[in-house]
């Protein structure tokens, strides 16, 4: 009978219940770990960006001769807008000054703003808020190659103009 007794009480069903307070205590143990593990592994992501800058503010465009008198050609992958005219190239930034939206060349050469309806003349100035300015000319100037580079950082006068020259007027 005593070997009985001995099996049952070795038995899970007959063991004592978990106390409340040893519940409390474990569970607040295993969240303190949890929480501490998680805190390492961010604390290794750390050093790592999770959004790379862009490469740069300049970039190339070529040489001259693929702008000629009178063309206006989009670049769709820089968002800029390079023209011809007769006083020289220019190069439009295609960025709407409202919020950051990518504007569309309109049939008749204006722009228009996909997302909150400003619209733009040929030349960039505003006919239709809600954008606050005009799109912006940015600086032109040659590389050691020849080619012709925008910088998209440096904002100029709508009138600037780059003579193929090498002049800027």
């Amino acid at each position: 009978m005593s070997d009985q007794r001995s099996n049952l009480t070795g038995s899970p069903r007959f063991a004592p219940k978990v106390a409340r307070r040893d519940f409390l205590g474990l569970a607040a143990l295993w969240s303190f770990l949890i929480s501490g593990v998680t805190m390492f592994l961010g604390l290794f992501r750390l050093p790592m960006p999770s959004l790379f800058p862009e490469q740069g503010s300049k970039f190339r465009l070529g040489e001259a001769d693929r702008f000629p008198q009178g063309s206006t050609t989009v670049i769709h992958d820089r968002n800029v807008l390079v023209g011809h005219d007769e006083g020289g190239i220019y190069a439009m930034s295609l960025v709407c000054t409202h919020l950051g939206c990518i504007t569309q060349v309109v049939s008749d050469g204006s722009f228009t703003c996909p997302c909150h309806g400003s619209r733009f003349d040929p030349k960039g100035s505003v006919i239709q808020g809600p954008a606050p300015s005009p799109l912006r000319y940015l600086e032109l100037s040659v590389s050691p190659s020849g080619d012709l580079l925008v910088d998209r950082a440096k904002n100029v006068d709508e009138t600037a103009r780059f003579n193929p020259g090498g002049r800027r007027s």
